[in-house]
């Protein structure tokens, strides 16, 4: 009977390099998901319509929205757009960070620990699977958006369409991150339910859903602290011609190093376990 030697056991892959094959799994396993192809692409589109199709914001400037003394570059409409492709990118990347919840209850944590892909590599892969459909949640709404015509630019300025779905798609990474901290601390059973309140209560502390100029100043210091605040103000700062306060940058890269933190410590926990 011949025995297995050290020198013959497949060796670790301890870099953090990509593993495309991994990822095209992940990817395809996403695609089958049609419940959170619907969480992701069908809400936002949704509440766009239901809320930013007014004709009459079709003729308002998006600078009354935040009281902004001079004009902005696009409608009311078009600021509506943004917040609905900014919240469908939210939801769309926690929710696919989020999805590990689901593999840790089918032991999938225990299998990571005897194969050569390495904890950094797989936290990777998660992040992009989840940014992609965090893409395809932006490009829903602002593709359903255009289709409307009712969401416009003022001459000249019909680049910001491109500038705002890509800061929308990038900012969302910090809910990546999000996801998978969520996914590494609750149980499956809990996570998409416990999910949606929590997306909808960040949304809503942050000011996305409501004009945040005209809250209460209670309101308005509750919100500069929340997650969604910095990137709710930096998606729409191209759409409305201002200046960008940096505490709004400091706001979104703090939340996104918390998110990363805790989601490297409990994935370390969990792993650890096994």
């Amino acid at each position: 009977m011949s025995t297995v030697t050290t020198s013959d056991a497949r060796p670790v892959n301890s870099h953090a390099g990509i593993n495309p094959t991994v990822l095209r799994i992940e990817l395809r396993r996403l695609l089958r998901n049609r419940r959170t192809l619907i969480f992701a692409l069908i809400l936002p589109v949704v509440l766009f319509l239901f809320v930013g199709t007014n004709k009459t914001y079709a003729n308002l400037n998006a600078a009354g929205v935040v009281g902004q003394a001079t004009p902005a570059h696009a409608n009311v409409s078009a600021y509506l757009l943004v917040s609905m492709a900014l919240y469908g990118a939210a939801l769309a990347t926690t929710a696919g960070g989020a999805m590990v919840s689901i593999e840790r209850a089918q032991g999938w944590s225990r299998q990571l620990r005897i194969t050569p892909l390495s904890p950094t590599s797989y936290i990777l892969i998660k992040t992009m699977v989840a940014m992609v459909l965090g893409l395809c949640s932006v490009l829903a709404v602002f593709i359903v958006g255009r289709l409307t015509s009712v969401p416009h630019m003022l001459p000249g300025f019909a680049y910001l369409w491109f500038v705002a779905a890509a800061c929308v798609w990038v900012g969302a990474l910090v809910f990546a991150a999000l996801g998978l901290f969520i996914g590494y601390l609750l149980p499956s059973e809990n996570v998409m339910q416990f999910l949606g309140l929590v997306m909808a209560a960040i949304s809503f502390a942050g000011g996305l859903f409501y004009p945040l100029n005209q809250a209460a100043k209670v309101l308005q210091d509750i919100a500069k602290w929340t997650p969604m605040y910095g990137l709710n103000q930096l998606v729409h700062a191209p759409l409305l011609g201002g200046s960008i306060d940096i505490m709004w940058v400091v706001n979104a890269v703090a939340w996104f190093g918390i998110f990363v933190a805790g989601a490297v410590y409990m994935f370390k926990r969990d792993t650890a376990r096994v």
